[in-house]
């Protein structure tokens, strides 16, 4: 399986090829997210990964336009973002993007946005939604957070919808696959 990862810092997943922007991340292609296309052919990767990357490039739609160019059909895609509702989403002044549980439907044609607002030629079927994936909870609202997170990731509309102004979880990761 040949793994991309997009913005990988000094955190890149084994195995993958890492792409930074900083030539002191250790990336084996450094190279400027906002400048395309990317340097990839097209139909290279089974898997890309955007940890904590997508939402500090200018324009998301060309991004994933990109991302659909250099992945091979059927391929996974794992964005992870921060959630709308938490502090971290606006703490960092270099966030350009806000991201719900509908913001990659204008890519699923499943998604009535798909349709409605027709926005790239990019195709991805939303596979799995996850909120606050990696982040392990501690401290005194530990069992809280952990009943939030099961509850907004098993509805995660209505979560959305009902409770996350009250309580906030962190981030969201997006599991979508190439339609080619």
């Amino acid at each position: 399986m040949k793994s991309l990862d997009l913005g990988c810092g000094r955190r890149k997943q084994t195995g993958a090829v890492g792409v930074d922007i900083n030539p002191a991340s250790g990336a084996d292609v450094i190279h400027d997210l906002n400048l395309f296309p990317y340097p990839f052919d097209d139909s290279t990767f089974d898997e890309i990964l955007a940890d904590n990357t997508v939402e500090h490039l200018e324009n998301l739609p060309r991004v994933m336009e990109e991302i659909y160019r250099i992945a091979k059909p059927g391929a996974i895609i794992k964005i992870t973002v921060p959630y709308f509702r938490a502090r971290w989403a606006f703490v960092d002044p270099t966030h350009r993007h806000f991201f719900t549980i509908d913001s990659f439907g204008y890519f699923d044609p499943d998604h009535p946005f798909y349709e409605r607002y027709p926005l790239s030629k990019a195709i991805f079927r939303t596979e799995k939604i996850a909120f606050n994936e990696k982040i392990i909870e501690r401290g005194l609202l530990k069992l809280l957070r952990v009943f939030l997170k099961a509850c907004a990731n098993r509805w995660p509309n209505r979560y959305e919808a009902y409770l996350s102004h009250l309580f906030p979880l962190d981030e969201l990761t997006f599991y979508l696959r190439t339609v080619k």
